[in-house]
């Protein structure tokens, strides 16, 4: 099927829910959210199709992209062309759609913002079924409409979907080389790390940074920039089964600078790394695949599994994060989680971690670093609710450092879960920061809107007929099925649920059934309709 023929069909779908004013889902065929689907063949619309590169343009250094192209078969298809994507989200099967409205980052956003500010364009369908262009009115486009429907792109760029269908994307791509160099430096304390990111950020040669806390004193901030093939130097990699998970490989760097007391020289020697890699450019960008950053090691503490070289390599199929969100998704075992993703402003970063180092805030390492430039944030996520007051206006002037917050919670209790993150949230705002909405909610409605901004959002659905869909609130929120505690959910009839519904709740049960699932494969999204709720 063409794209024309494709988004012709999209479109008359996504009409005939408009003419009936019933709410509908968009259904990818794949996710790296770890909220619980909803998602049936009644309430849906399909963009699973939608997997092509069309087009690749040398000159202007572009791609035109249908929304499911998963990053690593987008890095395959503009390396063939000697480029690579401004902005490569850190997860291989994380789509270009999803990367574009669901508030994405990685190592080179410091420097190009999220990844919807990578894109020049989109094309979506509205909720009423009409096909339009919206573009980023910061870049310069060939474009000659008088309506480029900018304030569509930025609020599609953090929608989720509650706008419309988006069915293509215009991303900029750069110039590739087929290694990083990647440098590692060893801190003892935030106030370092953030000397050596704004230092890092201000040398016009690095192109990557991130870094790993691995405890309050012992923070690696990681500096890259792509270089030409050397063959004098062993290139690492970390996408092969024998290969390292990188963040063991990179607090091994930071054990022997401790080991050797080196750590202290910081002040002195600010420009000297600690060590240093060359890296293949691919095993680079997906880094984090193995492993997802390194969630997957608790997988191994709830099935009582040594964590060592060997047993991750004979595990290795089941360490990618494709596989790893599909057994989280049927297992339902993300309930018990901490998943927060946050931003403060960078000059907080000190205050920030000494709240979490405390045990009953979260207490638990590693944590990630992604350093953010000012107004990175697009669409309602970069729009305070009120810009002529309240801290969160910080957030707008000030380069943020994002905390990747990812690790079990402190009780298995559904109100201590609830108010452990509510602190989190309240934390993060008191310090002027923002949190990304693809990680779990428990603001109230009116908090959400507090923060989000409320009218612009309402303005948009209307002017773009969308104001039958879910709200913004209602696709993120977390709700009660969604807390810790005993399974709340439907089973399938007969033997089958029977048995689930007695054994669900006994360990380890529920995670043997995740990690069968993921070994089959098959879709994890859709519900069967013997099993489908209402659209929420």
């Amino acid at each position: 099927m063409d794209h024309t023929t494709a988004v012709q069909e999209i479109s008359a779908r996504v009409a005939d829910f408009h003419s009936r004013q019933q709410p509908f889902r968009i259904y990818h065929g794949a996710t790296n959210s770890t909220r619980p689907s909803n998602r049936s063949l009644s309430n849906t619309v399909s963009t699973e199709p939608l997997t092509r590169v069309l087009s690749i343009d040398t000159d202007r250094c572009t791609a035109i992209v249908e929304p499911n192209v998963c990053m690593d078969a987008l890095v395959a298809a503009t390396k063939a062309h000697g480029l690579v994507p401004l902005v490569v989200v850190e997860f291989p099967n994380i789509s270009v759609g999803g990367g574009f409205s669901g508030t994405s980052g990685e190592s080179s956003s410091f420097r190009e913002g999220f990844f919807d500010h990578t894109v020049n364009w989109i094309e979506m369908v509205l909720a009423d079924g009409q096909v339009v262009k919206a573009y980023n009115d910061r870049v310069e486009t060939d474009s000659e409409q008088a309506d480029k429907h900018s304030d569509l792109f930025w609020g599609t760029a953090s929608s989720f979907g509650t706008l419309g269908v988006v069915t293509l994307l215009e991303i900029r791509l750069k110039k590739s080389q087929p290694l990083v160099e990647l440098k590692y430096y060893v801190n003892s304390n935030m106030k370092d790390a953030v000397r050596v990111f704004e230092e890092a950020s201000a040398d016009p040669n690095i192109e990557y940074l991130d870094g790993i806390v691995y405890a309050r004193d012992k923070i690696v901030v990681c500096a890259g920039r792509q270089v030409e093939q050397r063959s004098n130097v062993k290139p690492r990699y970390f996408t092969r089964r024998q290969d390292d998970w990188f963040y063991l490989h990179v607090e091994r760097i930071a054990q022997s600078k401790i080991f050797d007391s080196k750590i202290s020289d910081r002040e002195n020697s600010p420009h000297t790394p600690d060590a240093v890699d060359y890296i293949p450019l691919t095993d680079y960008l997906f880094r984090y695949d193995r492993g997802g950053f390194w969630v997957a090691r608790y997988a191994f503490r709830y099935f009582c599994v040594p964590f060592t070289f060997l047993t991750r390599w004979l595990l290795n199929r089941f360490m990618h994060t494709k596989v790893m969100y599909h057994a989280l998704h049927v297992s339902g075992l993300g309930r018990r989680y901490i998943i927060q993703d946050v931003g403060v402003p960078i000059s907080t970063a000190a205050e920030f971690l000494d709240w979490l180092d405390r045990p009953e805030n979260f207490g638990q390492y590693p944590l990630w670093l992604c350093p953010l430039p000012p107004g990175s944030a697009g669409g309602l996520e970069g729009q305070p609710a009120d810009v002529g007051k309240g801290d969160n206006v910080d957030s707008q002037r000030s380069q943020l450092l994002n905390f990747g917050i990812w690790g079990p919670a402190a009780t298995a209790d559904p109100t201590g879960f609830v108010a452990q993150n509510r602190q989190l949230e309240h934390k993060v705002h008191s310090l002027g920061g923002k949190k990304w909405l693809y990680a779990h909610t428990y603001y109230t409605e009116d908090e959400f809107w507090n923060i989000y901004n409320k009218p612009a959002y309402d303005s948009l659905r209307a002017k773009y007929h969308a104001q039958h869909l879910p709200s913004l609130y209602e696709k993120v929120r977390v709700r009660e099925s969604d807390l810790p505690g005993p399974h709340r959910g439907e089973f399938e009839s007969g033997w089958k649920g029977s048995v689930k519904r007695a054994l669900w709740d006994v360990w380890p049960f529920c995670g043997l059934y995740g990690v069968y699932k993921a070994w089959r494969g098959g879709d994890y999204l859709l519900q069967k309709e013997s099993l489908k709720k209402k659209a929420d």
